[in-house]
């Protein structure tokens, strides 16, 4: 009851959500913990249905997700798919592991990639433009960004059990709000997720400036 009512009170505190939202975990979090992504998923699409109720003029909810896996041999997780295919249950569902890909489902977009780095997107994404014949004249940020594997610029970056970040969307996660939880991945609550909300509302973004 105490839990309940705890979350209740940190629901009526957020009125202003981020449109995408990126969770970073390692290998051994998913083991531990496979069904948390999917719990994670629901909750996003509760607090967005719960915020557009209450709010006369529903501001945007979060229209995108994602979780990056942390892992140096990705196919030793293949045993956890079938607890992230769940997700395609409730969300549209963009799975990258290794060099495999698979997209299902319907509603809020959810990237879950396994694996992938930062350092070896803009590596593939420099390759590729060399490929084209792109002329360094013509090189600029928004050529960059089209070249990119996963063009999603995330309001908010979580880290669960209080680790250091991978390099992960390491361009597009430039100006995004960093959140550091001490509370291990299965261990994280919906209360711990709704905390994150709400103190990024009470943030000043300044995007660099």
């Amino acid at each position: 009851m105490i839990y309940w009512i705890y979350a209740t009170l940190l629901k009526r505190q957020i009125t202003d959500l981020p449109s995408q939202i990126c969770i970073m975990i390692s290998g051994q979090d998913l083991a531990d913990a496979p069904d948390s992504l999917f719990s994670v998923t629901t909750w996003c699409n509760e607090i967005t249905a719960y915020v557009a109720r209450r709010n006369p003029s529903p501001a945007p909810g979060i229209k995108g997700l994602m979780f990056h896996i942390a892992a140096p041999t990705p196919e030793h997780l293949d045993q956890y798919l079938p607890a992230i295919r769940k997700i395609s249950k409730v969300a549209r569902l963009h799975l990258h592991i290794g060099e495999r890909q698979e997209v299902s489902g319907t509603g809020m977009d959810v990237v879950v990639a396994i694996g992938k780095s930062g350092r070896e997107e803009i590596t593939a994404c420099i390759r590729k433009m060399a490929q084209d014949g792109v002329s360094p004249e013509s090189v600029d940020e928004n050529l960059i960004e089209s070249y990119l594997t996963f063009q999603y610029t995330p309001d908010v970056v979580i880290k669960s059990g209080g680790d250091h970040l991978t390099d992960f969307l390491i361009w597009q996660s430039v100006y995004s709000e960093l959140f550091f939880s001490d509370v291990n991945w299965k261990l994280f609550r919906n209360v711990d997720f709704l905390r994150v909300l709400r103190d990024y509302q009470a943030r000043m973004r300044r995007f660099g400036k």
